[in-house]
């Protein structure tokens, strides 16, 4: 299905462009399927980077550079590209997340916030005599991570293990998210991506950056650093 899509945004790219110069692509030769090849994969490439993204503007560039005349330099290209793809795009994706989480709260009243932006429900306190405070508090926790879009990431219950780590060892969303319930406890929370894995993503676990990720965490553990140090 996933390639179908692919093949639709290549298309359209390439009909966008084929609009833009008033007449159809025609693959005369070999030289013009090579041609098509070429603009399948680039618009393979940029539905991946951005579904969004303007056709009419990507092939108004291509057309430039053929006929000489590139509204930008090289130079300037590289610059305004870096500097959005650095900072424009992260701020746009931080206010949109933002925004996202604070509807979450506002719709419904059994979320509350923290102030780094966590946005949790407790489903069970648990044992308020062990709650991981300390850094040096060591967790056990069950847990399943999916993105906003409910794909999951990871679920310690299918792999049948169990998180054992100290406290200051896990994000900070995680961290946050703990230190609200006792041993036993379980927690639901959104974490926004500067208390998760931030603008680098992790590729292992396939977390694209800037992501914000659904946390369902139970507390199975805590053993105490105060208790060990007696």
């Amino acid at each position: 299905m996933k390639k179908l899509i692919y093949l639709f945004a290549a298309l359209t790219l390439a009909g966008a462009c084929s609009k833009q110069s008033g007449n159809g692509a025609k693959l005369k030769n070999d030289l013009d399927s090579v041609a098509y090849v070429i603009g399948l994969n680039v618009g393979l490439n940029l539905q991946r980077m951005d579904s969004t993204i303007n056709v009419g503007a990507v092939c108004e560039g291509i057309r430039d550079i053929f006929r000489g005349q590139p509204r930008m330099s090289l130079e300037q290209a590289e610059t305004y590209y870096l500097s959005y793809m650095n900072y424009a795009l992260p701020e746009k994706a931080r206010a949109y997340e933002e925004q996202f989480l604070a509807d979450i709260a506002k719709s419904n009243r059994s979320y509350a916030r923290t102030s780094s932006g966590v946005t949790y429900t407790v489903d069970d306190v648990g044992d308020q005599n062990l709650v991981p405070m300390s850094d040096r508090d060591s967790v056990m926790l069950r847990w399943v991570i999916r993105t906003a879009d409910g794909n999951e990431i990871v679920s310690s219950y299918e792999r049948g293990d169990t998180v054992r780590s100290l406290l200051r060892d896990l994000r900070k969303g995680v961290q946050e998210s703990v230190r609200l319930i006792g041993r036993g406890g379980r927690i639901k929370a959104w974490v926004p991506s500067k208390a998760a894995y931030g603008p680098e993503g992790d590729p292992a676990l396939k977390i694209a950056p800037n992501t914000t990720l659904y946390y369902e965490i139970e507390l199975v553990d805590v053993d105490k650093y105060s208790s060990r140090r007696r």
